[in-house]
């Protein structure tokens, strides 16, 4: 069976979802990263594994359910602390980061009977998920992160590598506001979608929708709200 590894930094205010603030507070942006980080740790517990990894930056909180072990992440940047993760498992391996809490057991039930990879694609041009039939850290390694390119050239890298790659359905990271209540529309029952209802209702009667926090507007009837607080009036 295949190990499943989570990356994530300790849901702590000012260290996690910078880019969610404005419009929200550095607290509320911490709460809404521990709740995506729950239900993620949560769908990765009920998934079948015959192993579950968190690959942690700082310490265990309450979120995290049992069954899983947990080791440090190692220093450098994020294709060596991705690599390094990698290189903790002798066998097949998915590794998923804590940005996507939509994410489901179907999704990360994988199989590699065909193929040597599995390439989970964000919207934003980079991954969600990476599996691996046989772990090799150096298909990391000097991968540029956190780039709009960054998927496109790390799965050029598995194909040069002559894997064979399966590609997973493309998922939308929460990097600003408008990713979060888009992500929590596709999951309206999880952990985050609460939280952000109850952060959204902080920001108090003067909160209004807009679109954009560096996104593109959204469009169409079904496209969630972002929200910010109006400015105060005159005084």
């Amino acid at each position: 069976m295949t190990t499943l590894l989570v990356i994530a930094k300790e849901p702590r205010p000012g260290r996690v979802k910078t880019r969610l603030t404005p419009p929200f507070t550095p607290g509320q942006a911490a709460e809404l990263a521990e709740a995506a980080l729950a239900d993620t740790l949560h769908a990765v517990a009920a998934t079948p594994a015959s192993r579950r990894v968190l690959v942690l930056d700082g310490a265990p909180g309450p979120w995290l359910p049992s069954g899983f072990d947990v080791v440090p992440q190692c220093a450098g940047g994020l294709d060596e602390r991705l690599a390094d993760a990698f290189a903790r498992c002798e066998g097949p391996a998915l590794l998923i980061g804590m940005d996507t809490p939509q994410v489901t057991p179907e999704l990360l039930t994988v199989d590699f009977a065909d193929c040597d990879a599995h390439f989970g694609p964000a919207e934003d041009g980079g991954f969600w998920a990476l599996g691996l039939a046989h772990p090799d850290p150096a298909l990391l390694r000097g991968v540029p992160m956190s780039t709009p390119a960054t998927g496109a050239v790390q799965r050029d890298r598995l194909r040069t590598a002559g894997l064979r790659v399966r590609d997973l359905p493309p998922l939308r990271d929460v990097d600003t506001a408008a990713d979060a209540h888009a992500v929590a529309a596709l999951a309206p029952h999880g952990r985050f979608a609460a939280r952000l209802a109850r952060c959204t209702a902080g920001a108090g009667p003067h909160a209004r929708p807009v679109t954009g926090f560096g996104s593109p507007p959204a469009t169409g009837p079904d496209s969630p709200p972002t929200y910010r607080p109006d400015p105060p009036p005159d005084s």
